[in-house]
């Protein structure tokens, strides 16, 4: 499957690496590459060799439902956020999106 991604996309200081239904990894930026090097090149391979079970389920019902999957963990000393989204063409859920991005030491709050 084809996917547009616009190029400002690659050098982002942020892992982004999209999926289709299958969980064939479609495309990872530079930092998403980087931050799987271990894993060697990913793209045109399956993702669900490096997730558990619970994981699965969850990357199943993104796909089947739609929805979000939100979290934080402590990787290699550094807190990150995942994000993880269904992405759709025509409508129909093709596929996922997983950002995932360092967060600061301290972060402000703002209400607005």
């Amino acid at each position: 499957m084809e996917i547009e991604i616009p190029e400002w996309a690659k050098e982002l200081d942020y892992a982004i690496t999209v999926c289709d239904r299958e969980g064939v990894v479609l495309y990872m930026n530079d930092k998403a590459k980087s931050t799987f090097a271990d894993s060697g090149d990913m793209i045109g391979k399956s993702m669900f060799g490096c997730h558990n079970e619970n994981s699965m389920k969850i990357i199943h019902r993104l796909l089947d439902e739609g929805g979000k999957n939100v979290y934080t963990i402590d990787k290699k000393g550094q807190k990150k956020l995942i994000y993880q989204t269904g992405w759709k063409k025509d409508g129909k859920i093709r596929g996922l999106v997983e950002i995932s991005l360092v967060l600061p030491t301290e972060i402000p709050h703002y209400i607005r």
